[in-house]
């Protein structure tokens, strides 16, 4: 396909609610064009369609199942569920697609759409570049006839299943007895299921975020609020923090004392228990361009490797399957455990961190400090217009910036891929060196973006 992509992000489709393109009109068109594309053979085909705690869900669900149901799809809806969970249903209940509306770690005013093949998995950039030709043709001619009409049906037990599945990832013969847990659920989709699996399997659950309103998912709350869990950890004297976004594909945990463990941290710990117990294939594991130089290092030195990807857990996904790995994941906290879960899981991840304390009796400070990181600098440089990244002087000072860390560290710059950002990093063992360049830089990001803006 050589058109533009214009409606998918590198994770699916997101943006405003209620404003182009994440309107009820495109849900109903995405449910068309996906729900004809997926019609494959003469059996009565389904999709799966799940979602946050976000407001616009009302919005968007309904057209959506009316899109599938024109394409003569039957529709199954289980609400508000984790996006793993929404993988595992697919494949577990033989749908065609699932669906999953979620704007993850966002605010509730923003919303988005992922889609999952038959197989659990994200789909491919080709096939959501046929989905959004198929939009932007006609497909009035193409639809079910009166007959032909998909049904829509409500799954009640949805998220019991999936509790079912989380809990049985968990090694058998372990409890979680003793252990006080804050967990939060960040007002998103695991405010139910989340709570009752670390209960279920003997923990005592501090549960935070699992009031949702429809408006404070995210909210001061969850994975992109760190702080916020790492305060409740201490308040309660608890023996770890668990962090979930919006979405809970994502995690990020916090020590007994208060301290944060990122997903570079957990991707380490998981590796060794799981390499020391044979359990780890492919003999290392996949991660981003983001992750810290100290991972790759401390990997390297237990005959691991590591396979770095760009950004975006699908990327990671593509790679672990195209090397045989089964675990992979993002420093932001997506952690994918293939054996468990086609896509990211954060509480699938958090049990795995979980295990390694029972069965080493240690504290989680003990636990997750796995590896000293190398001293890492992120910022980000809101943009309009085009990208300030062609512009000439900023070409100069990256040149000069990736000189500068040539014998220590490593550059990184990157637009991302669901907003109007430019994301600089860097690190080295030169902490002063990293603020310098970093900072530099974005200065200079900053002064060309108000070159490059429109002028009213």
């Amino acid at each position: 396909m050589n058109h533009t992509r214009r409606l998918f992000g590198t994770d699916g489709i997101r943006g405003k609610a209620n404003v182009d393109p994440m309107t009820a009109e495109t849900a109903l068109r995405l449910g068309q064009a996906a729900g004809l594309l997926f019609t494959r053979g003469s059996h009565r085909h389904r999709v799966l369609i799940g979602k946050d705690t976000r407001l616009s869900g009302y919005l968007i669900e309904p057209a959506l199942t009316a899109g599938f149901i024109a394409a003569g799809m039957d529709v199954t809806i289980v609400g508000p569920l984790p996006t793993p969970a929404i993988a595992m249903l697919t494949r577990s209940l033989r749908a065609d697609i699932g669906v999953m509306i979620s704007a993850s770690h966002n605010s509730f005013e923003d919303n988005g759409i992922k889609l999952f093949g038959p197989d659990g998995f994200k789909l491919s950039d080709e096939m959501e570049d046929r989905i959004e030709t198929m939009m932007a043709s006609d497909l009035s001619g193409e639809m079910a006839g009166s007959r032909e009409l998909g049904r829509a049906t409500r799954m009640e037990d949805a998220g019991g299943r999936y509790i079912e599945v989380a809990k049985a990832s968990f090694p058998r013969g372990l409890r979680l007895d003793g252990l006080k847990i804050v967990l939060d659920c960040a007002h998103g989709a695991a405010y139910r299921v989340a709570p009752a699996v670390l209960w279920e399997l003997g923990a005592t659950v501090v549960p935070l975020g699992v009031q949702p309103d429809g408006f404070n998912i995210n909210l001061g709350c969850g994975s992109t609020v760190p702080d916020y869990l790492c305060a409740q950890v201490l308040e309660h004297q608890a023996d770890i923090g668990i962090a979930l976004d919006g979405d809970a594909d994502r995690i990020l945990m916090a020590d007994e004392h208060g301290e944060l463990v990122d997903g570079d941290q957990l991707l380490a710990l998981i590796a060794r228990s799981w390499s020391q117990s044979g359990q780890l294939s492919g003999g290392g594991i996949v991660a981003t361009v983001m992750s810290n130089l100290g991972l790759e290092r401390f990997l390297n030195a237990q005959g691991l490797e590591l396979h770095r990807t760009k950004v975006g857990d699908r990327y990671v996904v593509e790679q672990m399957r195209a090397r045989g790995i089964n675990v992979g994941g993002e420093q932001s906290g997506h952690m994918v455990l293939s054996d468990y879960a086609t896509t990211g899981d954060g509480l699938m991840a958090a049990l795995q961190v979980l295990a390694v304390l029972v069965q080493e009796g240690k504290t989680a400070s003990e636990a997750c400090r796995v590896f000293k990181p190398l001293p890492q600098r992120l910022r980000s440089v809101r943009f309009s217009g085009v990208s300030p990244l062609r512009n000439p002087r900023v070409e100069e000072a990256i040149a000069a910036a990736e000189i500068a860390l040539a014998s220590s560290g490593r550059l990184l710059i990157r637009e991302s891929g669901t907003e109007p950002l430019v994301r600089v990093m860097a690190e080295s063992e030169d902490e002063a060196l990293v603020h310098d360049v970093v900072d530099g830089l974005c200065e200079t990001i900053a002064a060309a973006a108000r070159v490059t803006e429109p002028q009213l």
